[in-house]
């Protein structure tokens, strides 16, 4: 058999803009807590690079003092997913390969796609939250907020070079999908990239690029590539 019919590969998905719909698990989070226009200023701000990945968290955090574990499930099952991403993510397991989620969000949100078929996540470590009970777990957060666990941009692409040694992948076999500047760094590590309902710039660095809200077409693009 030919060596490259065997090759496997890592698909690496970003989660604020691409897998969700227009929107990132803070919103949606906030949104479950009454207070989604004043987290949607925090992305503005941190779009515009006027705050940094830990500023924006610390501040989230100070806004979400009512959090429970019930509050992420809804905004979890509640958000506005792309179609298709347990399907995409089953065909890119029966073909051997492997798949993971990288984002700047709470690690309690971007874990339960483990659920979904992701083999990995990688998030920020944002505090956890309080313990479910009858009568509530007490206010949320209950310890600050490190800023070193919060993940930036470069360490999105440190993260996809240590998932592609974990899985035995060469990095020249790793697929980016993403969406925005928090993903160029990555799309410039990586020789194929799926910019996913992007914005201009990230638009222009990749190799791909898809407008719609089916995974299954954004994948179709690479998917016969390398296979």
């Amino acid at each position: 058999m030919d060596a490259t019919t065997t090759r496997r590969r890592l698909h690496v998905f970003d989660l604020d803009g691409t897998l969700l719909h227009g929107t990132a698990a803070p919103v949606e989070i906030s949104r479950r807590l009454g207070v989604e226009q004043e987290v949607l200023a925090l992305e503005r701000a941190f779009a515009a690079q006027e705050l940094a990945p830990g500023e924006f968290a610390i501040r989230a955090c100070e806004l979400w003092a009512e959090l429970t574990e019930h509050h992420v499930a809804a905004a979890f099952d509640g958000a506005p997913w792309l179609s298709g991403i347990r399907e995409v993510w089953s065909e890119i397991t029966a073909r051997g390969d492997r798949c993971a989620v990288i984002s700047l969000s709470p690690d309690f949100f971007v874990s339960r796609l483990l659920d979904w078929g992701a083999h990995a996540t990688r998030a920020s470590r944002w505090p956890k939250l309080p313990p479910l009970a009858p009568s509530g777990g007490g206010r949320y957060p209950s310890e600050p907020v490190d800023p070193s666990g919060i993940l930036t941009p470069t360490a999105k692409v440190e993260l996809a070079r240590e998932l592609c040694a974990d899985f035995g992948v060469a990095p020249r076999d790793c697929v980016a999908y993403g969406d925005s500047r928090s993903d160029a760094e990555l799309f410039a590590a990586v020789p194929v990239s799926v910019a996913v309902n992007a914005d201009a710039h990230v638009r222009d660095l990749a190799s791909h690029h898809y407008t719609g809200r089916d995974l299954r077409e954004a994948y179709a693009l690479v998917a016969g590539a390398g296979s």
